[in-house]
């Protein structure tokens, strides 16, 4: 559903918020949420660029949040390394799709739209708590798509 660039980027994030105290350093990032360092060197300069993350060199230096982490939305910072795409023509530029997406093309967008949404409303602090999950998603209470209790 996402890139590992954003995986990468919002494992770092759930770090950083983790370990407000201090900046902290590329090395220690990357050991921490297994990200090739050069790589993620990369995905946290773009996410300083964003704006979300302060960058400090030096000794002490490192990487830190700009901004709280309950003022951080998962979107921001999928945005600003791999941004969602939506569909808002038709991909295969077929004429008769021009005023209306055809049925597939709708349903993708949808689902985009809906995961845009859910990202918007999920900060990075959430992200540290336990997952929890709505009742239709819960392996335990569903079957097959059906109820277990019914």
């Amino acid at each position: 559903m996402i890139s590992k660039t954003s995986e990468y980027a919002l494992r770092s994030m759930v770090f950083l918020a983790e370990n407000p105290a201090s900046p902290s350093p590329l090395q220690t990032i990357a050991a921490t949420t297994q990200v090739p360092p050069g790589y993620l060197s990369k995905v946290l300069q773009q996410l300083v660029r964003a704006g979300l993350l302060n960058s400090q060199r030096g000794l002490g230096g490192g990487f830190s949040l700009a901004k709280p982490a309950s003022e951080l939305s998962v979107y921001e910072v999928v945005q600003a390394v791999d941004p969602i795409s939506r569909i808002l023509e038709c991909p295969l530029k077929l004429p008769e799709h021009r005023e209306e997406l055809c049925a597939l093309h709708r349903r993708l967008d949808d689902v985009m739209e809906i995961v845009e949404h859910s990202f918007r409303l999920t900060s990075v602090a959430d992200l540290l708590k336990k997952p929890t999950f709505p009742k239709v998603l819960d392996p335990k209470k569903t079957t097959r798509g059906k109820s277990s209790k019914g």
